[in-house]
């Protein structure tokens, strides 16, 4: 072997390595910035909704603090405020779930102490306290919080920007606990979590038309399948200009080329197998034109792409092609292969309509290139370089991402 490929190869673990320590600091970063900020949320909550500051306080205490730490960032007006909803936002959820898996006097003791009514000479008393601006709060809190996987790792794993910004645009709950996890696990900057929440990722997610509920007999995997797609995924890393002459072979090589940005696109838990998968059927040979292994759904996934509108008739050819992996290529273990037809345009009617008398699980999802985005989508969308600086940088930056 020689020397460069020893080095290469030992360069690869080194910065693998590398990679993992820069995520590892940052989530450490983000656990203490986001216990302070807590605290500040719960003491600035407690006094501004106590009618003990009057109007402008806020802005006087952060005046304040910038003259008393000239150059401090992240603790203007707007920032303040944006810790107060902070807190109150994610107390309550806490400490839902905090009683209902500990049920000791200490925490029962805890909750009514932060739930009281507290009147102005509490809060005058309080005001010397320690532990108003207890930074180890958020800690506690967010003790037993799991929510179908949902861990406070993930919580932590993801910066108070990205928090203030699903706070102010998502309402639901659930929705929430969905951009926190994308966030951690796909690494999205701020301005790539905007664009996915302007464009209601959530809801969309999940919302594409198939047939799991009546071809996988298993609900927890027909409503796995249900989550793992989207009606519409955005390919911003395909810029096809010919719509006049679709040629679908062109889009897939430009998806292979992209492979990670597609799996990106599609999710985490999806592992490419191979473009134009040969399956034998009778000595005669068929093509599938993009295969993947789900690891959540521990299935594989046909996905075939046309460069037109659906027509019904194309779920017989990716019906034909799910037999084929369900008898030769599935493993005893694995659950039902799933078939994924992703197509410039389809009527979500039409689709349902088409899958509902088909036995095994099929779906449409439509699907958009990057010259068919918004500007200011394309402008907010990262490329591959992005996202190695972010994981580069990220423990840097999160101690000066509160700044307004």
């Amino acid at each position: 072997m020689s020397d460069n490929i020893i080095f290469k190869d030992a360069a690869g673990v080194i910065k693998d390595a590398i990679v993992r320590s820069r995520y590892q600091a940052a989530k450490l970063v983000n656990k203490e910035l986001l216990g302070l900020y807590y605290a500040v949320g719960r003491y600035v909550s407690l006094y501004s909704r106590g009618n003990v500051w009057g109007q402008g306080a806020i802005k006087q205490l952060s005046d304040y603090l910038q003259r008393e730490l000239p150059g401090l960032r992240g603790f203007g007006e707007v920032s303040i405020k944006k810790m107060r909803l902070f807190y109150e936002a994610w107390q309550p959820v806490f400490t839902n779930f905090t009683n209902r898996q500990l049920l000791t006097d200490d925490l029962n003791t805890n909750e009514q102490n932060e739930n009281r009514h507290l009147t102005n000479d509490d809060l005058t008393i309080a005001l010397t306290a320690a532990d108003v601006l207890d930074l180890g709060l958020l800690t506690r809190h967010i003790i037993g919080f799991t929510a179908d996987g949902f861990s406070a790792d993930t919580f932590f794993g993801v910066g108070f920007s990205h928090h203030s910004e699903i706070l102010a645009k998502e309402k639901s709950f659930d929705g929430r606990l969905f951009y926190i996890t994308k966030c951690a696990t796909e690494f999205w900057t701020v301005e790539t979590l905007k664009s996915y929440l302007r464009s209601d990722l959530y809801t969309k997610t999940g919302a594409m038309p198939s047939n799991f509920l009546q071809t996988l007999t298993e609900s927890a995997q027909a409503n796995r399948a249900i989550r793992a797609f989207r009606e519409e995924y955005f390919l911003d890393f395909i810029n096809i200009e010919d719509e006049i002459n679709p040629d679908e072979r062109v889009f897939e090589r430009s998806i292979v080329n992209n492979i990670k940005q597609f799996i990106l696109s599609f999710g985490n838990k999806f592992c490419f197998i191979g473009n134009q998968y040969r399956v034998v059927v009778d000595e005669k040979e068929y093509f599938i034109d993009l295969l993947f292994f789900n690891r959540e759904l521990h299935c594989l996934v046909a996905v075939e792409l046309k460069r037109g509108d659906f027509k019904p008739s194309q779920l017989g050819q990716l019906f034909f092609y799910l037999s084929a992996l369900d008898e030769y290529v599935k493993q005893p273990d694995e659950a039902p292969s799933i078939g994924i037809i992703l197509c410039k345009d389809a009527s979500r009617n039409t689709v349902e309509f088409a899958v509902r008398d088909y036995t095994k699980p099929m779906g449409v999802a439509t699907y958009r290139t990057r010259n068919e985005m918004p500007e200011e989508w394309q402008k907010a969308l990262p490329d591959a370089a992005e996202m190695i600086k972010l994981l580069d940088n990220a423990a840097e930056e999160q101690e000066s991402e509160a700044g307004e």
